[in-house]
C-alpha cells in the first residue's frame, strides 16, 4: 500500500509551478481543479487551443499557444499531459529532455516499449515520471483495500471487478476512433489493473477477451479479463470486467474469501462531482468523496451449540475518497517529503506490461504467463 500524504506542510515557501497540456474531458474535468486543490501546487499555464474555456474556468491562469513555450519556461516544475493516448510519448519525452517532472494521463503511452524509453530516460534526467491513477483514492476502493488488509475475508480466493456504463451511442472522439491506444481496455484497463495490482501484486497469468458490442463501434467497448494468482491453497482470480452497454449494473466489487464476502453497489461520486463543477480544497474538503452507498460484509461465523457457521450482515467500513491525494503525494515527493510519488516507476512500468500482455492474450485467446519480474 502507498503511503498517504504526509500532514508536514511542504517547506518550500513558492508553490511548484504546473504547465497542463491539453484541455479536453481529462485536464478540464480532472487534473485542473485537482491541482488547483493542492496548497504547494500553482496550476501556472494551460497549452491548448480552447482559449474561451480556459478563460471561462480559470480567468487567471495564461492559455499558451504552444507546447514548447511552456516547456522553455524555466519556472515550470510540472509537466501535466492530458491529450490523446497516442501523443503521449513525444510530448512526455519532450517535456522530459526540457528537464521537467511529467504526469501522464492514464495509460502511459500506447506500448511497452515508448514506456520503457521513457522511464530510462527519466531515470537518466533525474526527473519523475508518473501516471495518473486517480482510483486508487475511489472510496468502493480503499473500501475494499481496508477489508482485505484487516484479513476480514480470511484468505481471499476470488474478486470481481466491474465498471459498467450504458452508453449505446457511440460518440464522435478519438477514444472511439480505430487508433493506437484506442478503445475501453487501453480507457478503463489502466484503472481496474493498477487496483489489481495495488491489492495483490503481480499475478501468475492473464487471460483477455475484447468485443465490440455497440452498433457502429470501431475499437473495443468490451472487455473481460482474468487475473490468475496461483499459490499452494488454491490461487486466487481477480476478474476486471467493463462495457457500454450495461443498463442495470451488478455490483461495483464483489469479493469471496474463506471468512466471507463484500459487495459494494454504485461507482465512486468524485468525477460526477467534478463533471458537476465542483473544486475541491485539500484544506477544506467537508464532505467531499463521502460515498452515501456503504458496501456490505457477509461473514461466516462459528457459533457455540450450532454445528454449522451462521451468516453475520454488517455495513463495511467507508473511507472517504480523495483524488487530491494523487497530486498532494507527488507533491510531497518532489519537495523532498516523501522517498517516492505515490505512482512509482515500477507500477507504471507494470501496469503498462500488463496491459500489453493482455493484447496478445486477446489476440492468441488464451492465458498469457507473465515474465519473471524484473530485478
Amino acid at each position: 500500500m502507498n503511503p498517504l500524504p504526509t500532514t508536514q506542510q511542504p517547506t518550500r515557501q513558492a508553490p511548484l509551478q504546473v504547465a497542463l497540456i491539453g484541455y479536453g474531458g481529462a485536464g478540464r474535468i480532472f487534473h485542473a481543479p485537482l491541482i488547483a486543490g493542492v496548497p504547494g501546487l500553482q496550476l501556472a499555464c494551460i497549452v491548448t487551443r480552447q482559449h474561451e474555456a480556459v478563460q471561462r474556468d480559470w480567468p487567471a491562469v495564461p492559455c499558451v499557444a504552444s507546447v514548447s513555450a511552456a516547456l522553455a519556461d524555466p519556472a515550470i516544475d510540472l509537466v501535466v499531459i492530458a491529450t490523446p493516448n497516442d501523443s503521449h510519448f513525444e510530448l512526455a519525452r519532450a517535456a522530459l529532455q526540457a528537464g521537467k517532472n511529467v504526469v501522464v494521463d492514464k495509460p502511459c503511452t500506447v506500448s511497452l516499449a515508448e514506456t520503457e524509453t521513457l522511464l530510462a530516460l527519466a531515470n537518466q534526467q533525474g526527473r519523475v515520471l508518473t501516471v495518473f491513477q486517480n482510483r486508487r483514492f475511489d472510496s468502493d476502493f480503499l473500501a475494499l483495500q481496508q477489508v482485505v488488509q484487516n484479513g476480514q475475508l480470511g484468505r481471499v480466493v476470488q474478486v470481481d471487478s466491474h465498471f459498467d456504463r450504458y452508453r449505446p451511442a457511440v460518440p464522435e472522439r478519438w477514444r472511439e476512433q480505430n487508433l493506437p491506444g484506442s478503445g475501453l481496455w487501453f480507457d478503463l484497463g489502466p484503472h481496474l489493473v493498477d487496483q489489481a495490482l495495488v491489492l495483490f501484486g503481480r499475478p501468475d497469468a492473464l487471460l483477455l477477451e475484447q468485443a465490440m458490442v455497440r452498433d457502429g463501434a470501431q475499437v473495443n467497448d468490451w472487455f473481460h479479463a482474468v487475473l490468475r494468482y496461483d499459490t499452494p491453497q488454491g490461487g486466487l482470480r481477480v476478474i476486471l470486467h467493463a462495457s457500454t452497454l450495461v443498463a442495470e449494473p451488478g455490483p461495483r466489487w464483489s469479493a469471496h474469501g474463506t471468512q466471507g464476502s463484500f459487495t459494494k453497489m454504485g461507482l465512486d461520486l468524485q468525477e460526477d462531482a467534478l463533471k458537476a463543477g465542483q473544486r475541491p480544497h485539500l484544506a477544506a474538503l467537508d464532505d467531499w468523496g463521502q460515498d452515501p452507498q456503504p458496501g456490505q460484509l457477509l461473514r461466516m461465523a462459528s457459533m457455540a451449540g450450532v454445528a454449522a457457521p451462521v451468516s453475520v450482515r454488517s455495513a463495511a467500513p467507508q473511507p472517504p475518497g480523495n483524488y487530491l491525494r494523487y497530486y498532494a503525494q507527488l507533491r510531497d515527493h518532489l519537495l523532498g517529503l516523501a522517498p517516492e510519488p505515490g505512482v512509482t516507476p515500477a507500477q507504471v512500468h507494470a501496469v503498462m506490461e500488463m496491459l500489453t500482455l493482455g493484447a496478445q492474450s486477446a489476440a492468441s485467446a488464451c492465458f498469457v504467463a507473465l515474465p519473471s519480474a524484473p530485478g
